[in-house]
This record gives C-alpha cells, sequence and structure tokens, in this order.
C-alpha cells in the first residue's frame, strides 16, 4: 500500500469533517518526556489529574501492540465573545476559560476521531486504531509537537503558526506505518511574558509548570483554597488564560469555524450571586453541556464567593451569611465566613461570632476567625 498517498487521502479528508490541522507522527518512546515527567513527579509538580504511570504516558505501544504512528489532530477554538455581558456593581460575575466555552471539547475531538478511524478503516480494514483526547495516557502536547502541529509553548501549551495556542488537541495511535511530518521549529525566542505575568509563579521556567499552584489546577480543587492564592484567582471560575492572552503568537488570533464551540455568554461569563444557592439540577441544566462543569458545582460555587470577595461587593452580603448559616459543606460555610471578612462590612461582626459559637467543624472555625481578624483589623 501506498502510505504517502493514503496520508493525503487522510489529510484531505481531515478537511471535510472540520479538523482544522493533523499531522503525522512516529510511534517511538517518548524519551525526553519520561526524563522531563520523572523530575516532575520528583518535584511534586503534578497536578495529579494525569494518568500516574509515567510508562503509558510515553510508550505508545503500551497502549496498542504493535503501534507504528500516531495521527494528531488539532481544532481551532475563539478567543473573543461576541455580545460579552457587562459586570456591574449590582450584579458582578465570574468567567469560565476560553477553552471551557461551547459544547464540551472532549465530545467534540472524540466525534471527529471517530469519523476519522471510519474513513481509515474503509481504506484499511485490517487497520488497528486507538483514539484518546485529553484523558486519554498520552501526553496530547509531546504528540501534537511531534507530529509538526505546533511547537511547545514557554506557557506550556502547543502554539500553531496558524491559530496561537487558541486549539484543542487529540491522537490517535496506529498500527499503519505513515511518514511522519517534521516538528515545527520554536518561536518564543527571548520572549518570557507568560513567566512574567502568571499571577502565582506556576511557570517556574520556560516549558516547566509547577501545576501546584496554576490558577486552572487550583479552580479545579474541591477543598479549601490556601490563603496565598485567595486573592489571585480574581473572578476566575474555571481556568486561568493570562498565559495565553499575554502570547505575542496569538495576538489577533481569533477563529470561529465551530458553530458547537460558540459560547452561550450566560453560561461562560455568569452573574455570581445567583450561582452562591444554585441547585444540583439547575447548574447540570445550565452549565452540564460544557467542560468546566466536570467537576460539579461545589468548586464553581468556592470560586463564586472568592470572586464576591475579590470585588468587595457588599451587595452579597446577606447571600454569604446564609451560606456560612445554612449550607451543608465546611468548604463553602468556611469560605463565606473569610469572604465576609474580606468585603469589610463591621455589620456582620456578631453574625460571625454567632456562627462561631454554633460551628463544630475545625477548618470552618480557622476561616471564621480569619474573617474576623479581616474585619477587626480594617485600616
Amino acid at each position: 500500500m501506498d502510505m504517502v498517498a493514503l496520508k493525503k487521502e487522510i489529510i484531505e479528508y481531515s478537511k471535510t469533517i472540520g479538523i482544522d490541522k493533523i499531522g503525522f507522527a512516529s510511534a517511538d518512546v517518548f524519551t525526553e518526556l519520561k526524563e522531563r515527567l520523572r523530575r516532575q513527579q520528583e518535584l511534586g509538580y503534578q497536578s495529579g489529574f494525569e494518568e500516574p504511570d509515567i510508562e503509558k504516558r510515553t510508550n505508545p505501544s503500551l497502549l496498542l501492540p504493535g503501534a507504528k504512528s500516531i495521527i494528531a489532530i488539532a481544532l481551532a477554538y475563539p478567543s473573543k465573545m461576541k455580545n460579552a455581558p457587562r459586570s456591574t456593581r449590582e450584579e458582578r460575575r465570574g468567567i469560565f476559560c476560553r477553552a471551557s466555552w461551547g459544547k464540551d471539547y472532549h465530545h467534540i475531538l472524540r466525534e471527529r476521531l471517530q469519523k476519522l478511524e471510519e474513513f481509515i478503516l474503509e481504506k484499511v480494514p485490517n487497520a488497528q486504531l486507538k483514539s484518546m483526547v485529553d484523558t486519554g495516557e498520552l501526553a496530547d502536547r509531546a504528540v501534537a509537537e511531534r507530529a509538526g502541529i505546533g511547537w511547545s509553548g514557554k506557557n506550556c501549551s502547543i502554539i500553531t503558526p496558524e491559530f496561537g495556542s487558541y486549539v484543542y488537541l487529540g491522537e490517535m495511535i496506529t498500527n499503519i506505518p505513515f511518514p511522519p511530518d517534521t516538528p515545527i521549529e520554536d518561536r518564543c525566542g527571548t520572549c518570557n511574558k507568560c513567566i512574567e505575568v502568571c499571577p502565582t509563579g506556576a511557570l517556574v521556567q520556560g516549558g516547566q509548570l509547577n501545576a501546584q499552584r496554576c490558577i486552572a489546577f487550583l479552580t479545579q480543587t474541591k477543598g479549601f483554597l490556601a490563603d496565598e492564592f485567595r486573592d489571585k484567582i480574581g473572578n476566575r471560575l474555571y481556568g486561568c488564560d493570562t498565559c495565553q492572552t499575554v502570547c505575542p503568537e496569538n495576538k489577533g488570533k481569533d477563529f470561529h469555524l465551530h458553530p458547537e464551540m460558540e459560547p452561550d455568554p450566560e453560561i461562560v461569563k455568569p452573574k455570581l450571586k445567583p450561582l452562591l444557592h444554585i441547585s444540583n439540577r439547575e447548574f447540570k441544566e445550565k452549565f452540564g453541556s460544557i467542560s468546566g462543569s466536570w467537576r460539579g458545582k461545589k468548586p464553581i460555587q468556592r470560586n463564586a464567593i472568592l470572586a464576591l470577595a475579590h470585588y468587595k461587593d457588599k451587595t452579597a452580603v446577606s447571600d454569604l451569611l446564609k451560606l456560612l448559616n445554612e449550607d451543608s459543606r465546611p468548604v463553602i460555610r468556611g469560605t463565606a465566613a473569610w469572604a465576609l471578612g474580606k468585603i469589610g462590612e463591621k455589620s456582620v461582626i456578631p453574625f460571625l461570632e454567632e456562627a462561631k459559637r454554633a460551628e463544630k467543624d475545625e477548618e470552618v472555625l480557622k476561616e471564621i476567625d480569619k474573617g474576623l481578624h479581616l474585619l477587626l483589623n480594617q485600616d
């Protein structure tokens, strides 16, 4: 079989099903990545959401015996929202990161990969194929880099010449020996903007991320957020785009190629106060279709509380007192107590003191004390 001709046919077909970029790589072991991942593990820089087995992350043959090639795909997503609602003093709003706009990208990419699989199996009926998106074992960025989709930027994102870093990635391992593409030369040069502006210093150096400090990771955690990060969250409800928005390679990059990726402004930039009392059912109905909902409503609600504290929103005081007194979840009660202190309305002191007398949870009691300390030591 003519592999060059088959590869050309696949590339042409990919354009007809909404794949914006496609590349081919060998299925050799990712030796350099393996060492980097080991180092990350030793330093405690991993998020814990990754596949823990480094061998599986770096050896495609463990995932598909007889693997010869990997096909990498990229789909461009929008970076600008049309008709974005404004945050007002009466109705403050939070924000979901761009990668969570529109329909959950996992579903979009899986559907494209499924079509690609069906096309390849028509041409090569005995082909073996294994596709994955984000939650698979392989490191998407390493595959995309090897396949010439883009280079790995200092912000740890794949940056494509065409779409910047605003792309979703997916890949397919196969036993078909395709001719590989050439990786793209790194264009970051001496630019360090992403490292300089990272709100928490999570970008240790170019290409090295301490995920434990990354706001994108922190917004997905379910427990109390460490004090040092609370003021850094701003109004982010899920994810962080700072290291992408400052990147010169992303200047002017805004693609609206896939209708299902278009954001609903009221979903991705929602009012904060209604989030505090949203039911599980309402949360699922409103946010269930976006990738930012995967951890459930608790992290989003905790982040909404932090955002209201960030804004020092006095109109939210009654909502926060209600959470402090009535919510069954310690993280929500405690974060509300801290936020009340941060907002600085001294009239809530007696309510915090009353809540302290009734509270049994040690961590919540600490947060109430923090709230009281903030109020009693105001300038």
